[in-house]
């Protein structure tokens, strides 16, 4: 049984490797670009670092939203990759791709007729909702732009094309860096003999810059992979193919997915709203921290990526007892990882009066977030490997979504609601109140997972 074992396991790292770090880095400089207006934003002050903040909490949602439907149709597509089903690749990426721009129509839609409504959503400050709009209504032109982007990325993740994505990420960030720069403090480029004027646009050229990014980012993912005829591109007949027999069977699996996510989308922007709603110092803390616990926290995205890509095409290829196998090894490797991984997040600490230019008080409250932090990242990443990677590859979606979201409504949420507004605790209370899903997801995910329930091939 060992033997048989250590043969299921053969080359793990190996294959590992393989996909996990293309990813990895492609996520990295994804955060990059995320950070890029943070930081440059972090120049103008408090103020601006926090509209930008709830600013891309609306991006934030969309984003869920459409990481929720690619993520349910990638089940599909890593399990008929297995099969080497290509018809039904391409449906599956067709039928993802229309429900995706379909809900980024309606965001910005929504974001461009009443862009500080949805602001003052989260923050009763009049300075920050102005500011706020403002990036709002510049940013959400891009909406639909990476909605399509994402979901052909997602899709040829499945199908192990995962170099493209990272290539057209890096392209991006490079535009982005560029555009920031020259839309948020302005240029004046007369002087190098070019009869050009760039406006300091402060928040709205943050928006500005992202908008041509992510619109040059697409262009490049639909054009290159039509080009090489990646196995997810199709023409629109064969995109469009799913019949309603299939649309059922893919909304039984991915719906939950969605469910969840939109769900959890919404739960972390009710946590931005509480601490916003407990001071622009709180909320601009807040900020600083997750935008520097993303730099490590990458690692941790592309091997629960990896590990959903690597688990369901053996699934799709009935090899049940190398998935198991596979799973088993996942869930010791992501802790031990988030120790190793989560340190790094201290030294990384003592460089926030470097890089944002802010009130020391919020410095010092982003430290003490950052060093919370690092406690539970074993148990943060050990729960994104069972719902991502392991519960999501074998189609035990309906688990996922009640494990991912029933500690943060009926737990966490309110207790950082009473925490805030009830005793008016400090921030770092507040932060300690939404981490305590953290251990009983990990205890529910570590039984589901030895019980073998979560394994089932959704293509048969």
């Amino acid at each position: 049984m060992q033997n048989t074992k250590e043969n299921y396991l053969k080359g793990f790292y190996k294959n590992l490797a393989l996909i996990a770090l293309p990813i990895i880095m492609q996520n990295l400089l994804q955060t990059f670009i995320n950070m890029l207006d943070t930081i440059m934003v972090g120049q103008l002050g408090s103020i601006e670092i926090a509209a930008v903040g709830l600013g891309n909490q609306i991006f934030f949602m969309l984003n869920m939203v459409v990481f929720g439907v690619s993520s349910g149709g990638s089940i599909f597509i890593t399990q008929f990759w297995g099969k080497r089903d290509f018809e039904g690749i391409k449906k599956t990426t067709g039928f993802i791709l229309s429900s995706s721009l379909a809900v980024s129509l309606i965001f910005m839609a929504f974001c461009l007729s009443i862009p500080d409504k949805i602001i003052a959503l989260y923050s009763k400050d009049s300075a920050v909702i102005a500011s706020g709009a403002s990036y709002l209504k510049a940013v959400a032109i891009c909406y639909p732009f990476f909605a399509a982007s994402f979901c052909f990325q997602m899709a040829f993740r499945s199908t192990e094309h995962v170099y493209f994505p990272t290539v057209c990420t890096a392209i991006s960030m490079l535009l982005n860096l560029i555009c920031n720069y020259l839309f948020i403090f302005g240029m004046d480029l007369r002087a190098a003999g070019i009869p050009v004027v760039i406006p300091r646009l402060g928040v709205v050229g943050a928006g500005v810059g992202t908008v041509i990014s992510r619109t040059v980012e697409c262009f490049i993912v639909i054009t290159y992979s039509y080009a090489k005829k990646f196995e997810v591109c199709g023409k629109f007949s064969q995109l469009m193919s799913f019949k309603t027999a299939f649309v059922i069977k893919l909304l039984k699996i991915a719906l939950p997915v969605l469910v969840s996510e939109t769900l959890w989308g919404l739960g972390i922007t009710i946590q931005n709203g509480i601490y916003a709603r407990s001071g622009t110092e709180a909320i601009a803390a807040f900020n600083i921290t997750n935008t520097i616990s993303q730099l490590t926290w990458v690692f941790f995205i592309g091997v629960g990526s990896a590990s959903s890509i690597l688990i369901g095409k053996r699934i799709g290829a009935s090899q049940n007892e190398a998935a198991k196998a596979y799973a088993h090894r996942f869930c010791w490797f992501l802790p031990v990882m988030g120790i190793v991984l989560g340190s790094l997040l201290l030294p990384l600490s003592f460089l926030l009066p470097k890089i944002f230019n802010v009130a020391p008080s919020v410095i010092s409250i982003a430290q003490t977030l950052l060093m919370i932090m690092i406690a539970i990242y074993p148990l943060r990443a050990f729960n994104m490997l069972i719902i991502v990677g392991i519960c999501r590859a074998g189609g035990d979606t309906v688990f996922s979504m009640l494990l991912d979201n029933c500690g943060m409504w009926l737990l966490s949420i309110p207790l950082a609601l009473v925490a805030a507004f009830v005793f008016h605790v400090p921030v770092w209370g507040i932060f300690l109140c939404l981490e305590t899903e953290q251990l009983l997801k990990s205890i529910l995910g570590a039984f589901r997972v030895k019980s073998g329930k979560w394994l089932r091939n959704v293509t048969e």
